[in-house]
């Protein structure tokens, strides 16, 4: 019989924690399936910006590592908008998770 914890590990996903009225195009969808991965425990989308350059296509980085987690930044045409991310993760599981995750990948 399986323990509670084996139980809740199995159904347990992160949370987008949507605060702001505005984000980077197409960027709350891929949050929202990186939250279903293990190990995610809360995503929350900060400040968009204008930036110089274009990124024709929704990209998301990894850029530092915070207290429990990373801050990854989302990149769209001119806009770049900070992402935090809660997990217990390494940074190579969380970037195979976040491609993994990504909108219109094939998943295996």
């Amino acid at each position: 019989m399986a323990s509670f914890d084996q139980l809740h590990e199995k159904v347990a996903m992160g949370r987008v924690v949507i605060t702001h009225s505005t984000y980077v195009e197409g960027l709350i969808p891929w949050l929202k399936a990186l939250a279903e991965e293990k190990n995610i425990q809360t995503i929350t989308p900060a400040v968009i910006r204008r930036v110089k350059g274009h990124c024709p296509e929704l990209r998301l980085r990894i850029t530092t590592p915070i207290k429990g987690g990373f801050k990854l930044v989302a990149r769209l045409g001119s806009s770049a908008q900070e992402v935090f991310v809660v997990t217990k993760l390494d940074e190579g599981s969380l970037l195979k998770r976040l491609n993994h995750s990504r909108p219109g990948v094939q998943k295996r």
